[in-house]
């Protein structure tokens, strides 16, 4: 009876802790990327202020520093035309369905010591992911049509 109560201790510790998938994801991740380039689902000059900070321009060529083992990063705007420096945020890898590989990925703003300024935060898919590269996708409403900004990520070595 006593080893019966203990497994099933464990086999509901385990049911709720992060997937094997999630937890790999977020080996992927750490280190440091360079936000390559910004793209939309459709053609036309948008003005866009991506998570509430900068525009398409300021953030292409920005570095990305993920460290997995307490979910936090920085984000640096390197465009001199820009509001340049270094940004902080806190992340976590929802997985979404393991079978296509599609998971959503929240991203929490904070100040230096990892506190939120706002509860303000960006639920954006992780559609891709390998060692080399990641593309975010999040999907919003312009004039009632979805629009699809895709933001993609190269690991720097």
């Amino acid at each position: 009876m006593k080893n019966t109560f203990i497994f099933l201790i464990i086999i509901s510790l385990m049911s709720c802790g992060t997937s094997k998938t999630v937890r790999t994801s977020k080996k992927v991740i750490k280190g440091d990327w360079s936000l390559s380039s910004i793209s939309y689902d459709k053609p036309g000059t948008y003005k866009i202020k991506l998570l509430s900070d900068v525009s398409k321009e300021c953030f292409e060529g920005s570095t990305w520093k993920f460290v997995s083992n307490n979910n936090t990063g920085i984000y640096a705007i390197n465009n001199g035309t820009c509001e340049t420096g270094d940004r902080y945020f806190n992340f976590t890898v929802q997985e979404v369905d393991a079978e296509t590989g599609l998971y959503h990925f929240l991203l929490k703003p904070t100040d230096i010591k990892g506190k939120s300024e706002t509860n303000r935060g960006f639920r954006i898919e992780l559609s891709e992911l390998s060692n080399t590269n990641m593309q975010w996708q999040q999907t919003v409403s312009v004039d009632g049509e979805p629009f699809t900004i895709s933001m993609n990520f190269v690991k720097l070595q």
